[in-house]
């Protein structure tokens, strides 16, 4: 089911932090109460910085990847210019 999404947050100190969820509004809310991931717990609060969704679970692990290998001033292309 192509119900997944890959999100990018930018945190309190200008970082981004990349992930995937099928409930992001869940899951931000996660992140902001610190029970999210390990490496934004320190760094409250997050913002969504962008998103692409109607993906399959894989297709957006797969993407995860991508934006995590790229510097950080093309995180926010890669995730909006991917093509599987």
């Amino acid at each position: 089911m192509k119900d997944w999404l890959t999100y990018l947050l930018v945190c309190a100190d200008g970082s981004f932090y990349c992930g995937i969820t099928n409930a992001l509004e869940k899951r931000l809310r996660a992140h902001n109460s610190g029970h999210g991931a390990k490496y934004v717990r320190g760094r409250l609060p997050v913002k969504l910085k962008a998103y692409r969704g109607n993906q399959t679970h894989s297709q957006a692990a797969k993407l995860e990847c991508a934006v995590k290998k790229v510097p950080k001033s093309r995180k926010e292309k890669v995730l909006r210019d991917w093509k599987e």
